[in-house]
């Protein structure tokens, strides 16, 4: 079953003038808003995110069929869209992950601005030094406030799963920052 492709979803260009099927705009409509929220992250750049995201779509579209056959199809999606926003940062101006740092509500409730800054500035650095699904499941979990089952849902693994990856970025960010496992938790990003 298809419909009428959307002629506009916040902000998007229509992805073809052919009738979509149900079950991809359903995908799409689930799990665009927090695509662009994390290409936006990425990218630091609300244009280039789209753009990301749509490719990412668009490539999806072409192998729907494809995709839904596979054991995890919002796992395969979600690298699909890696691959598109990183593709697009290599060919663009890079923006690297420290520049969320300046958008953190820690700073702007900081009694002292210039040592939140850097403090936050540190740990920004740190989880962009963490393999990718440690990275993808700190953004969301910390930096975009989604709960475990919805960051599961995103990545296509298990709550437990999530769970999991968050413990082990934890672990591997006390390492980069060089805190023992007794010091403040690196968690706290917002």
């Amino acid at each position: 079953m298809t419909q009428d492709p959307p002629q506009h979803i916040s902000g998007t260009r229509p992805m073809t003038n052919k009738k979509l099927p149900l079950d991809f705009t359903a995908f799409h409509q689930a799990h665009r808003p927090a695509y662009l929220r994390w290409a936006e992250t990425y990218l630091n750049h609300r244009a280039d995110a789209e753009e990301a995201v749509d490719a990412a779509f668009e490539q999806l579209l072409t192998i729907w069929t494809t995709v839904l056959k596979k054991e995890n199809p919002a796992g395969y999606a979600w690298t699909v869209l890696r691959t598109r926003t990183i593709d697009l940062a290599r060919g663009r101006r890079p923006a690297p992950l420290d520049t969320m740092a300046f958008e953190t509500t820690a700073l702007r409730d900081a009694v002292d601005p210039i040592g939140q800054l850097e403090e936050s500035l540190t740990l920004f650095h740190a989880i962009g030094l963490l393999p990718p699904r440690q990275m993808d499941v700190v953004v969301l979990l910390h930096i975009h406030d989604l709960t475990a089952d919805q960051v599961a849902a995103e990545l296509g693994i298990t709550p437990a799963g999530v769970r999991s990856t968050v413990r082990h970025a934890k672990r591997r960010l006390r390492e980069i920052l060089g805190l023992s496992e007794h010091q403040e938790d690196p968690d706290a990003v917002r």
